[in-house]
């Protein structure tokens, strides 16, 4: 579960969200989360590429992008319908945005 934050966001509070610290107690009692941290801002971020055999480093965040990725966590769900549920538990799916990807398993083809 990538964790993004909108730049572009409205500061301050939004009325309802949930809190952060109660999400991760809550999804670490229930064993859904195995682990998770923030990450450095995108301004200390060095972008890593190979072409033609030369290894080329950009500082900070190669693509242009409005979401910038702020943590993560890896979540143990049964299917994607449950990584929905907790996923859309977290603060950061009301100011910023929650990308769920799976881990490749041995033998899969994409």
């Amino acid at each position: 579960m990538l964790v993004c934050v909108d730049p572009d966001r409205p500061k301050g509070e939004i009325e309802g969200a949930p809190d952060v610290e109660d999400w991760v107690r809550d999804t670490d009692a229930k064993g859904t989360r195995l682990i998770g941290d923030r990450v450095r801002p995108e301004s200390d971020a060095t972008t890593v590429r190979v072409r033609d055999g030369q290894v080329l480093l950009t500082d900070g965040p190669y693509v242009e992008t409005k979401d910038l990725v702020a943590g993560f966590d890896v979540l143990e769900c049964a299917d994607l319908d449950e990584a929905v549920e907790v996923a859309s538990r977290h603060p950061m799916a009301w100011y910023g945005v929650i990308e769920l990807r799976p881990f490749w398993v041995d033998g899969d083809n994409g």
